[in-house]
């Protein structure tokens, strides 16, 4: 008789929801247990199709731009933050506005302001369909263009070489902004950028722990949806190493012939994914063979962000109404 062989699955740590993901949600879960839906939201409030229909469920209405928010209405901005002119269309429709910005984004923005402030060219480097992109791009259209590769690097042209800074989308990868920077820094040599890297803590994080195991899976699953850039970023660092990836909605998504001759697979999430589509996952390899499971934390992460004025607010009002789930 042949006895199966024991397959491993390594779970990552951290993964999945970071701080301002948490924030986010929050923010619309007490905004709709204290003021009651509807509750607008402009965009998805987080990159994550369950996430999203989960509090559309809850009385969440998302809408693609403010102007589909009725007149004197409670409308809550995406973590992936907004650009002046949102604000200022929410103002000239009357809109009770509650901020879900992620904190670190928020930074970037008011970096772009101090740059344009100073008269310099400020070079964005990001996806420009992002919503992240296009709302920082928004402090300041004028003096800013937007990167995506070293390659676009030479193409760039400003008034003053002199005086060129640079900023960076959150959700990118560590070694793409990194080869993007250098080739800034060759072709404008007393470029500024920020005194830390603007990538986010919870995207770092996710993927050095993706670099520590790639070389001992065979395998590796990233819990996330498709337009979810941080996610995205998590299957390219795996796959620059050699190790193959690949982005999961859910469990359904994993095709049976990934797994084919695979002994260990590694298992991680989006910052913007919950936990419970992880643990469904986990079911359904555990199924398949993949019995010694092993949690692998490569570092601790303890972040985590106040809400903002509205709410808390909101909770002092009413804090019988203000529960979180």
């Amino acid at each position: 008789m042949t006895t199966a062989v024991e397959k491993t699955l390594l779970l990552l740590k951290p993964r999945g929801f970071c701080a301002g993901v948490v924030r986010a949600i929050d923010i619309v879960r007490i905004a709709l247990d204290t003021f009651g839906p509807p509750i607008y939201v402009r965009k998805e409030i987080v990159h994550n199709r369950y996430v999203v229909e989960d509090l559309a469920a809850k009385g969440a209405i998302f809408v693609d731009d403010v102007d589909e928010v009725p007149n004197g209405e409670r409308v809550i901005y995406s973590a992936h933050g907004v650009s002046p002119e949102v604000r200022e269309a929410s103002q000239g429709r009357g809109l009770r506005v509650i901020d879900a910005t992620c904190p670190l984004v928020t930074k970037v923005h008011v970096e772009a302001v101090k740059y344009a402030t100073e008269d310099y060219s400020i070079i964005l480097i990001g996806h420009r369909d992002h919503d992240e992109v296009i709302g920082t791009l928004g402090e300041a259209p004028l003096v800013t263009q937007v990167v995506g590769s070293p390659e676009e690097v030479e193409s760039l042209d400003v008034p003053d070489p002199t005086r060129v800074a640079y900023i960076t989308q959150t959700t990118l990868s560590l070694d793409e902004t990194s080869d993007i920077i250098d080739a800034l820094r060759r072709k404008f040599p007393e470029i500024k950028g920020p005194h830390a890297q603007d990538i986010c803590y919870a995207t770092e994080n996710r993927q050095v722990a993706v670099k520590h195991v790639a070389e001992d899976a065979d395998l590796l699953l990233v819990v996330g949806s498709e337009n979810s850039s941080n996610s995205n970023r998590l299957v390219e660092v795996s796959r620059n190493l050699g190790t193959s990836a690949h982005l999961i909605e859910n469990y359904r998504a994993i095709e049976p012939a990934w797994l084919e001759g695979v002994k260990t697979v590694a298992l991680t999430a989006g910052a913007s994914a919950p936990e419970c589509l992880v643990e469904e996952v986990m079911t359904f390899l555990t199924s398949a063979g993949f019995t010694d499971v092993r949690e692998v934390e490569v570092m601790p992460e303890n972040v985590r962000f106040g809400l903002p004025p509205e709410i808390v607010q909101a909770i002092s009002a009413a804090p019988s109404a203000a529960a979180v789930e």
